[in-house]
């Protein structure tokens, strides 16, 4: 049987997912298995950084993906749930910004995300990973790619 936590957490991973896969960031696998320290998972190749490419903003998206996929899920902003997604988008974001407008950067950061798994496809994408997910547990990152591919170009 399902809880609402399973589905939250399906579609925070498969948020993480599809906005990595969209911003050209290839992704290992996918899971909801629980472990003592996570709910969830998603785990990712190595990145190809181009000296032109803003690796971090993409970094902050692809890790406020989740919340944003959980929250248009949901309906709620699951913050103290997604406290290590959060942390690293701190970190970065000070990185990027600075310690007095790192707030204002993040939450400019979380509408662009929130934008990116509105798309149709792309939500599209996410509830057809999520629906894996709550199904088997873990899919692979060529899964993921798979159901991202099928949900951009449907036939």
């Amino acid at each position: 049987m399902t809880t609402p936590r399973d589905e939250a957490t399906a579609y925070h991973e498969a948020g993480h997912a599809v906005v990595a896969l969209a911003l050209g960031r290839q992704v290992h696998q996918v899971s909801i298995l629980p472990n003592r320290e996570r709910l969830g998972v998603c785990e990712f190749r190595k990145p190809n950084v181009r000296p032109t490419e803003d690796w971090i903003e993409r970094e902050i998206l692809i890790s406020l993906g989740g919340i944003a996929a959980e929250a248009r899920q949901t309906g709620v902003h699951a913050w103290e749930s997604a406290g290590r997604d959060f942390q690293y988008v701190h970190q970065l974001a000070v990185e990027r910004a600075g310690e007095r407008r790192s707030d204002r950067y993040t939450s400019r950061m979380l509408s662009k995300a929130e934008h990116l798994i509105g798309q149709d496809q792309n939500w599209r994408a996410i509830e057809r990973i999520a629906k894996e997910l709550l199904e088997h547990g873990a899919i692979s990152g060529r899964a993921a790619r798979h159901f991202f591919d099928e949900c951009r170009d449907p036939r």
